[in-house]
């Protein structure tokens, strides 16, 4: 009898232990979050670095954009390089992809042994073929003659993709939509959708019809912005036509919250924020927009779920 006991008692707790570990296993599987690595522009900042973005879903960890100091936040938040499934650029301006060089060949040095994967604008493919080819010395040496790094690991898979589904994987599913962002074109924005939830990356862009109807129903809006008074006022690097030419290809605060009351997210964040010090941007939002808005800082994350939850990098 006391045997008997025993034995339920033991079954018994070896479900319950079993149950625990499938729901910390789903929980895990489920994980969505967001990581603004670089809030900036192209001004070498060290409050900003360059506009990049990582989402982690589930397994998959998906980098959006490498501008400046990319893989230095990766690696300050311990995300291993061979862990990144893809890159995925919005469009080719410097700010955003001046950091592939050292995402391509520090990941290979750190342990990457499978080539690196890069979906972006017609261009993207040339531009990372051209990429090999400009580090063909240090790649020959570190492949061939000194560390013997795998070959794989210095290859890259580069494709030009279009408007519409760009990679699928189980419930991750990555959109490409145009954006304005004139007259860089083509210029993309970024849907990504996982587990019934999903986040909306604007790139760079004029207010834009097509990004409200491809951000529907979407959890979290990240936004650039530029506030054309701080952004005048500052240094006098351009002139004061070369800055209204930024300005007319970038979206105001005020057009941002136009935007923002039509998509109705859960959250609106602004990201690629210029200028840098820009501090009435969510006074001016606040003229067309009135619902929950974050201006994001570099290493902020965005846990997305049933509610989205916000955490602050500490200082």
């Amino acid at each position: 009898m006391i045997a008997g006991t025993h034995s339920r008692l033991t079954w018994s707790l070896a479900r319950l232990l079993l149950t625990i570990l499938l729901l910390t296993l789903t929980a895990y599987s489920q994980n969505f979050k967001v990581t603004l690595l670089g809030t900036g522009y192209p001004r070498p900042v060290m409050e900003r670095f360059g506009p990049s973005i990582l989402v982690e879903a589930g397994k998959e960890k998906l980098l959006f954009d490498c501008g400046r100091g990319a893989a230095l936040r990766l690696y300050q938040l311990k995300v291993p390089f061979p862990d990144l499934t893809a890159l995925f650029l919005t469009h080719l301006h410097s700010d955003h992809v001046v950091g592939i060089p050292d995402l391509y060949l520090t990941g290979w040095i750190f342990g990457r042994s499978a080539p690196l994967r890069v979906w972006g604008p017609e261009g993207t493919a040339g531009m990372m073929s051209h990429l090999q080819q400009a580090y063909r010395f240090d790649i020959h040496v570190r492949r061939d003659v000194d560390e013997k790094l795998p070959a794989q690991g210095a290859a890259v898979i580069a494709k030009d993709v279009g408007q519409g589904v760009v990679y699928q994987n189980g419930e991750l599913k990555v959109t490409a939509f145009t954006v304005d962002h004139a007259p860089v074109k083509p210029a993309f924005g970024y849907r990504i959708d996982y587990s019934g939830h999903s986040v909306v990356l604007s790139g760079d862009t004029r207010y834009s019809e097509n990004l409200i109807q491809f951000a529907h129903g979407t959890d979290v809006l990240i936004h650039e912005v530029l506030d054309p008074e701080a952004y005048r006022a500052g240094d006098n690097l351009y002139t004061a036509e070369q800055k209204q030419r930024v300005i007319d290809h970038h979206t105001t605060p005020e057009q941002a919250g136009a935007a923002f009351s039509r998509v109705k997210p859960k959250l609106a964040v602004y990201s690629h924020v210029v200028p840098f010090n820009a501090t009435d941007l969510m006074a001016h939002t606040r003229e067309t927009y009135s619902g929950p808005l974050e201006v994001g800082e570099d290493l902020m994350s965005i846990e997305i779920g049933d509610k989205v939850q916000v955490l602050r990098a500490s200082k």
